[in-house]
């Protein structure tokens, strides 16, 4: 009953005027971003992170999570018509998307994307609601040291779970942690990595390297981007699905529904890896798996309903444990820290407000999206008409005098360029920033719960074994390390390939340069795929 009353205050909050108009700013600029190749949630967000610090802690948050999702939603619409991911979750909803609508059927195939959609996020947000108290009882009871094993656990399945190299994932965490020890010892205040400058005392500005490493990179390579506005000639009609097209799609949406909640709980997981996961799913399922790729209807339900319902889902290990489970989610973990609140498990208590009412405006959203993006999708499509070189400019401009105006310093403005061009340095040499924010993130938490661990065993180490949450947390890390070293070499059988260029189809994204392997499965990278 408490979780229902608290859920009504959240409802309350939700709907205050003010919040409900950035809960629709969030839904329209997400689903905005989620059109434009190229400008994705997490450099979106990380260009809107200054303004974010002048607003109201709950309204900036729901705006910003209103981004996360509603950039789901605006992916689905560029893939199903142009075969062009907005979004690097959409790259699947290509396959048998766009050739739904080759065959006249683009109309089906968005309706039952939003419709998908709207039912994955939705599930994903009931679970949220009532596995997040459960949840933050049981992490109140742990101690610092089950903290500092929940931390390494995180940055394990970040780089390992992760679509890019394990190798260069660890790298880039390393480089993380690194970076997140300049400045003064928290302790003894003692000067770390400064090299006598003195703005360097208080540490890197998180909000300047986030937006460097993903808004300013993501900016310089729009510029070298040489596309023409595309025009969309394709009629679309016949957006509500048929009877028959629900019957077809139901199951495909009630597995991905519970199949994307699961792997968005997991940090690493996320919109990519539950779409490839839910493709993988429904063609094995399928009586006739050789319809996927050709204009199956389950192969657009699917991947949709999963990467919604994992865009929600993410929110329970940020909210409840404090561990951001993707980079979108490190930002908003930016956000909450820049308003002096830190995610845990005190934060349902200590804000209860702001979590209750984030949660409710998550419902409220979902079915704004619902609402808006279909008879909406021909506005949205023609903001590929606007030109690149307008839209860098302005958000650059935006960039320089929102980072400016959170210190009042130059600092930082060099600060974020000089990260915008290692950004765009790391894309071409294939190195994940990712990794790098999420463990710069958590490197201040990972360093205090280690540092309390110490003080409480008087430096024994032997406190992450005799703890038990620890130790299992311990154990847990290091099975995953075997089966991920061992396990290989039980296989029989080659891993699944989601789709082959020769499969009756020409429908690779777009030019492919190279083949993407996570989780077990198989997909054709585009060179002009966001991923």
């Amino acid at each position: 009953m408490d979780t229902l009353s608290n859920l009504g205050n959240g409802f309350s909050i939700a709907f205050d005027p003010t919040n409900l108009l950035f809960v629709f700013i969030g839904v329209v600029i997400g689903t905005a971003i989620g059109v434009l190749p190229g400008l994705g949630p997490t450099a979106t967000i990380a260009l809107l992170l200054p303004i974010t610090y002048t607003m109201d802690p709950t309204a900036s948050i729901i705006m910003l999570a209103g981004i996360y999702y509603g950039s789901m939603y605006g992916g689905t619409i560029t893939s199903v018509l142009l075969r062009l991911p907005g979004e690097a979750a959409s790259v699947v909803t290509t396959f048998d998307g766009y050739q739904m609508t080759k065959q006249g059927r683009a109309g089906t195939a968005l309706g039952i994307a939003a419709i998908g959609s709207f039912i994955g996020g939705t599930v994903a947000i009931i679970g949220l609601t009532f596995m997040a108290p459960f949840l933050a009882n049981i992490a109140l009871s742990m101690g610092p040291s089950a903290f500092v094993a929940l931390m390494i656990m995180g940055l394990f399945l970040v780089t390992s779970l992760g679509t890019g190299s394990a190798i260069k994932s660890i790298c880039m965490a390393a480089v993380g942690l690194l970076l997140a020890t300049v400045g003064q010892d928290p302790i003894n205040g003692s000067a770390r990595f400064t090299f006598g400058q003195v703005p360097l005392l208080g540490g890197l500005d998180f909000v300047a390297v986030a937006m460097g490493l993903f808004g300013v990179a993501e900016l310089i390579k729009t510029l070298e981007q040489t596309e023409k506005a595309q025009v969309i000639k394709t009629k679309i009609k016949n957006i509500w699905p048929s009877r028959k097209d629900m019957k077809e799609a139901a199951p495909a949406i009630g597995r991905g529904s519970i199949l994307g909640f699961f792997i968005g709980i997991l940090p690493g997981g996320g919109g990519v890896i539950s779409s490839l996961a839910s493709y993988a799913t429904e063609k094995k399922l399928a009586k006739d798996p050789s319809r996927f790729g050709k204009g199956a209807i389950e192969g657009v339900a699917g991947p949709e309903t999963a990467n919604n319902a994992s865009s929600s889902s993410a929110f329970i290990p940020l909210l409840v444990l404090g561990i951001p489970s993707n980079v979108v989610l490190a930002m908003i973990f930016g956000a909450l820290l820049m308003h002096g609140i830190t995610p845990g498990p005190q934060l349902m208590t200590e804000h209860s407000g702001l979590f209750w009412g984030v949660i409710a405006s998550m419902y409220v959203g979902n079915l704004m999206l619902l609402i808006l993006n279909v008879p909406l999708v021909g506005v949205f499509i023609q903001m590929l008409r606007v030109r690149q070189g307008i839209l860098v400019a302005f958000s650059l401009l935006i960039v320089l005098i929102g980072v400016y105006s959170l210190n009042n310093t130059s600092f930082d403005m060099w600060v974020v360029l000089a990260f915008g061009v290692l950004g765009w340095i790391m894309s071409k040499t294939g190195f994940d920033p990712g990794p790098l924010v999420l463990a710069f993130v958590l490197g201040p938490i990972l360093e205090k719960s280690f540092r309390q661990s110490m003080l409480i065993s008087g430096g024994s180490l032997d406190i992450f074994v005799t703890d038990p949450a620890s130790a299992i947390i311990f154990a847990a890390i290091l099975a995953m390390i075997g089966f991920k070293i061992f396990g290989g070499r039980f296989k029989k059988r080659p891993a699944p390939v989601l789709f082959s260029s020769g499969s009756g189809s020409t429908d690779t994204v777009a030019a492919t340069d190279q083949t993407v392997v996570s989780g077990g499965v198989e997909l054709e990278k585009s060179s002009n795929t966001p991923m």
